[in-house]
């Protein structure tokens, strides 16, 4: 019986002992196989489900105490201002800083001389700080003017419409050798002078309707347009035979007047005569045509325009044999 306890005791110790010898060789295992693995983890990185999205950012990365985390305001370096070009290598590039000009100091304005633009009628002032000026032309439409204002010497268009002139001088024009048109319709020109125009080598349109002309000035033989319709010229308002030396008028508009008889001679040159809503009550065999010349033919001339007068066209058969059309009328 004693020589089984002790063969029992001395298989328990045994056990014991194996155990206690046993942990401490597994923990030295595992601690030498810990560091394989985790080489392994980092050897072959499982980056599939790693996706990162605008929609999960704020999930994987809570930035909304990053400011709290880190005060930068010890570590903010402290910017001089200055120049922003690269200082030169060479000391003797380098500015002489010594002499440096002092800030001008604005002085107070005197009260015994104040400086006072002096003032500039506006009719005085240029055309381009009254009106448009783009190249060559000149815009003064509804600019309230009372009189034509002073053009650049190259103008070669002028608009001067819905104003309120009243009348034009020769010295408006002068030394305006490039000017073609001249449009002042709707104004309140009365008068003009007889040479307000006749000295314009390059004039061709001269517009002026809706006015209150009495008296159509003398023309430069340039001119290829006239339109004075709507003002209140009677025939003694035109001088004798106006427009026969006019031999580039190709359209004489004088409708809406108070003329009496048609102005003759009438050039060759003109294509388009407007004088509806006149006065006039007759006329001769010669207005149109050479009443002695029958192979007489007037190509250019197919608008005439006598509606709104009190002639009857049918008087007068044998004026009408060298037009291309006869007038517009009464018959």
């Amino acid at each position: 019986g004693c020589r089984m306890q002790t063969l029992a005791w001395l298989g328990i110790a045994s056990l014991c002992l194996g155990a206690a010898w046993a942990f401490p060789a597994k923990e030295e295992r595992r601690k030498a196989e810990k560091p394989k693995a985790d080489l392994a983890l980092y050897e072959d990185p499982d980056l599939d489900n790693y996706d990162l999205t605008l929609d999960n950012y704020g999930e994987i990365l809570d930035l909304s105490n990053y400011e709290e985390l880190y005060d930068y305001g010890d570590l903010a370096p402290k910017i001089e201002v200055g120049t922003l070009a690269p200082r030169p290598k060479d000391p003797t590039a380098l500015p002489n800083l010594g002499t440096t000009a002092e800030t001008p100091k604005l002085q107070p304005p005197t009260t015994t001389s104040p400086v006072r633009p002096a003032p500039v009628p506006p009719q005085g002032l240029p055309s381009c700080l009254l009106c448009l000026c783009i190249g060559t032309s000149v815009y003064c439409d509804d600019a309230d003017l009372e009189h034509i204002p002073l053009l650049p010497p190259e103008t070669t268009y002028l608009y001067a419409r819905f104003n309120r002139i009243g009348a034009i001088r020769a010295s408006d024009f002068t030394g305006l050798k490039k000017l073609k048109r001249i449009d002042l319709t709707s104004n309140f020109i009365s008068w003009a002078d007889m040479d307000a125009f006749r000295l314009l080598p390059s004039l061709q349109e001269l517009i002026l309707p809706e006015n209150r002309l009495t008296a159509l000035p003398e023309l430069p033989r340039s001119i290829v347009r006239l339109d004075a319709r709507l003002n209140r010229i009677p025939s003694t308002g035109l001088r004798p035979e106006a427009f026969r030396d006019l031999k580039q008028l190709q359209f004489l508009h004088l409708s809406d007047n108070q003329l009496d008889y048609i102005p003759v001679p009438l050039p060759e040159s003109l294509r388009s005569l407007h004088l509806q809503n006149n006065n006039i009550q007759t006329m001769h065999e010669d207005t149109f045509c050479d009443s002695q010349d029958h192979s007489q033919i007037r190509r250019a001339l197919e608008d005439i325009r006598l509606d709104g007068n009190p002639i009857n066209l049918s008087l007068f058969p044998n004026a009408y044999f060298c037009l291309p059309r006869l007038p517009t009328g009464r018959f």
